[in-house]
Formats: structure tokens, sequence, C-alpha cells
């Protein structure tokens, strides 16, 4: 690829990406040029697909051109892990990097799926993770690992891990007591009667696996065991639609938020990194609702 073709084609040119595989799909774009414009910069936030193996390599020609930032998506968050030269200690922690910001040639790694995670659970439900026993879906790793993790660092009481894999929940259960951060983590099988059990218990439920994105796609929960005392956030969404979940949710009278607004916060996160707090939120909003719209 002719990276500084790739860069300099575009009016403003391109300082900015998300990188994915496949990455056709993101609504990074959407979300930040309007940002960039609304805050005088003269510069580009751009799509760049870039194949498993080849993070490292991209990073270090995204400096060479010039960028200042690139957003890190599935299947590279692990992989960019180990292709950063300065690592932020929550992003260690987290296990993972989906956010990196170039200054003067030094490449540094950040996570913003946990503190993302903290500020929706705040715009949505007006509630701190430090008062709500919390379920997470798919916690075996990726989003869910960095959440969970997340979760135990900000004073949760109650963890309940739930995966389809029970030994990838156990590993991160035992991480998260090594921490000595949260008193209470437990580590559920993925069926009705167990769910049944946990739900009565939880405040919180987030979804971290990706069931959702599809209409068709199985149902997480047995919806009669959702109630209105519930808070649920399904870190999925799907443009045009509600996620099953949310729709099960609302049905039963609780509260709900889909993953746009965790790109949202991500977003403003990943954009303070590159330029300093605060991030124009409102203006990203509107950006991504007219993105999901259009």
């Amino acid at each position: 690829m002719n990276w500084d073709a790739v860069a300099e084609r575009f009016t403003p040119p391109a300082r900015l990406a998300v990188i994915g595989d496949p990455i056709g799909h993101s609504r990074s774009p959407q979300m930040h040029n309007p940002a960039l414009k609304a805050c005088g910069k003269d510069a580009q936030y751009i799509r760049v697909q870039v194949p498993v193996g080849r993070v490292a390599e991209a990073f270090r020609q995204f400096a060479a051109c010039g960028f200042l930032g690139v957003n890190i998506t599935i299947p590279h968050k692990f992989e960019a892990l180990d292709a950063v030269d300065v690592l932020d200690p929550l992003a260690r922690q987290l296990g993972a990097v989906n956010t990196l910001a170039i200054r003067e040639g030094r490449l540094h790694g950040y996570n913003s799926d946990g503190p993302g995670f903290l500020r929706s659970v705040r715009e949505a439900f007006g509630a701190e993770i430090q008062d709500l026993r919390a379920l997470i879906l798919g916690a075996g790793g990726g989003a869910g690992r960095a959440v969970a993790v997340q979760s135990a660092l900000s004073g949760c009481p109650q963890l309940t891990l739930v995966n389809r894999s029970p030994a990838k929940a156990d590993a991160v259960a035992a991480e998260i007591r090594a921490l000595g951060v949260c008193p209470d983590v437990r580590v559920r099988t993925w069926d009705d009667g167990a769910l049944r059990e946990t739900l009565a218990e939880a405040d919180l439920i987030v979804n971290a696996t990706s069931l959702g994105m599809k209409a068709d796609d199985a149902r997480l929960l047995p919806a009669d065991a959702l109630a209105a005392k519930h808070l649920v956030f399904d870190m999925v969404y799907r443009a045009g639609g509600e996620t099953t979940l949310v729709a099960d949710a609302k049905a039963a009278g609780a509260k709900t938020v889909d993953g746009l607004t965790l790109l949202l916060h991500q977003g403003a996160i990943s954009f303070e990194h590159w330029f300093g707090p605060p991030a124009p939120l409102e203006v990203m909003r509107e950006g991504l609702q007219n993105a999901v719209k259009g």
C-alpha cells in the first residue's frame, strides 16, 4: 500500500484512522469528522483495513505519515497491546489496546472500553458501578473481560461472570480476585436455571457477546426473568431496530441502553487522548445518530 498516497488524497488530510478486519461497517468516521471540524482541526478520520499480523507494521506507517492517532477494533486489540512503545497502566490491566496516540514518533497505547463503559452507565442510568451488582454475559475475553476488570477496579460490590466457555470466565475471575478489589466474584454456568437465580440478585446486566447484531440471533436470557428493577446494557447495537435483549428488557419495564452510547463515549475518550479534554460530545452524538439513521 502507498501510505503517503492514502494519507494525502483526502481534504482535509487523513491524520486519524480506525483499523480492523473487516472495517467497512465502522461508523467512527461519521462521529469523529464532525468533531474535528467543530474544533477547527485540519485533519480527517478514515477507515483502514489491516490484516491480522500486520498491526505493528501499520502503526509504524501511520507514524511515518504524520498521523496523530488510531482506533483499533476487532480483531486487533490484543495484537495492538504488543505493538506500542508506551502502554498505559489501565490498558495493561484490561489486557487490550483500542486507542493509539502518536506523539513525537512514539506509540502510546490506551484502552477506552472500561472508562467508556463507566461513562455510559452514568449517563444512561444515573448510577455508579460501585452501587450495582453486575452480571456480565460473555466475560471470557475482549470487551467482556475489560468491563469485568474495570468494574472490579471501580468498586463493584458483586460481579457475576458468565461465558459459553466456563474456563475463560474462571480465568478472568481469578485475575480479579488477585487484584483484591472486589469482595464477591462469581462464575455461573450459561443455562436458564442458573441465569434465573443470578438475575434475581443482579442490578446491572451487561451483554458483552456479539449476539444481537442479527435479528435471528439466539436469545441471551429467559425473557420472563427480566424485571423492572434491572438496568440492561447491551454492548451490541443494531441499526434500524432494537436487539432482542433490549426489546425484552423494555417489555419487562427495565431501563436499557445499547452499544451506540458506548461507542460515543469510547470515541470521546479517544478524542481526549489525541487533543485533550473535553471532547465535543454532543457534536459526536449527532454525527453518530445521523450515521445510524442513514
